[in-house]
């Protein structure tokens, strides 16, 4: 659970609700037409846009990335890495069955070294799927910015329309409120829906797309490393460089 993600919303929520509540009355910022205009139109525009099958998959990945997203930390990585190459080296590639591997990928590899692919095979494979695993994640991140660019765009539609609806009956003063209602609150939908949800879950996902590449490049290097049969005090040497390089003496001294 990504505790920072549930803060900010409820921060952002708590800061527009007490706004509003301190302001006037709630219900007066509760309009249906407008959360029609700003949800409807910001979510028909990506289908326009992309494929429908990948709004589908991005909505629960974007979910995924914002609230139940879990950092690895390739330091984590590579200790495991080598300790998997500490593990076949004494007990040989069917050893590795018996380990528990908590990383997808990792486990992944591991399981082709102990089916005993060979490492162009191994190589292509995890590669293949890296490169898919990032393809769907900046994917889910365009779609993403799309609504959180769209929202403000119908917010402003909505806005026309009820100036429009306004201009168009002055002379019925009773409908000047709820015409108004709709112009000013699409913008305010808008704006909330995409600097509070949709655009921070893009950029959520844009992080993620930079750590899992390099994970998994690392993992895909350490499991060439394991396949080779190198020590763990090579691989360590070698994957080192994937760390930021204030970490990487700190990393040496403790593994001697």
């Amino acid at each position: 659970m990504d505790i920072a993600t549930i803060i900010g919303m409820v921060v952002g929520v708590f800061v527009v609700g007490l706004a509003i509540f301190i302001g006037g009355d709630f219900l007066t910022f509760i309009n249906l037409p407008s959360v029609l205009i700003v949800i409807g139109g910001a979510f028909a525009a990506p289908l326009i846009r992309f494929p429908l099958a990948n709004v589908f998959l991005a909505l629960p990945l974007g979910g995924k990335a914002a609230f139940t997203h879990k950092k690895t930390e390739p330091r984590q990585l590579i200790d495991e890495v080598a300790k998997l190459s500490d593990v076949i080296r004494k007990n040989g590639p069917l050893g590795l069955e018996n380990v528990e591997i908590e990383d997808d990928f990792l486990a992944k590899g591991v399981q082709q070294i102990a089916d005993g692919y060979e490492p162009q095979f191994i190589r292509e494979s995890l590669e293949r799927e890296r490169d898919r695993n990032l393809e769907r994640l900046e994917e889910g991140q365009r779609i993403f910015k799309a609504i959180g660019d769209a929202a403000p765009a119908f917010g402003m539609i909505g806005t026309l329309v009820g100036l429009v609806q306004m201009l168009s009956t002055m002379d019925d003063p009773s409908t000047i409120g709820p015409s108004m209602a709709i112009a000013l609150l699409t913008t305010l939908y808008g704006a909330v829906v995409a600097n509070l949800v949709c655009l921070p879950i893009a950029d959520k996902l844009g992080e993620k797309v930079k750590i899992e590449e390099v994970n998994q490049t690392l993992v895909i290097d350490g499991i060439m490393q394991i396949r080779e049969n190198k020590s763990p005090a090579l691989i360590r040497e070698m994957l080192v460089a994937y760390l930021p390089e204030k970490h990487r003496a700190e990393m040496m001294q403790e593994a001697a």
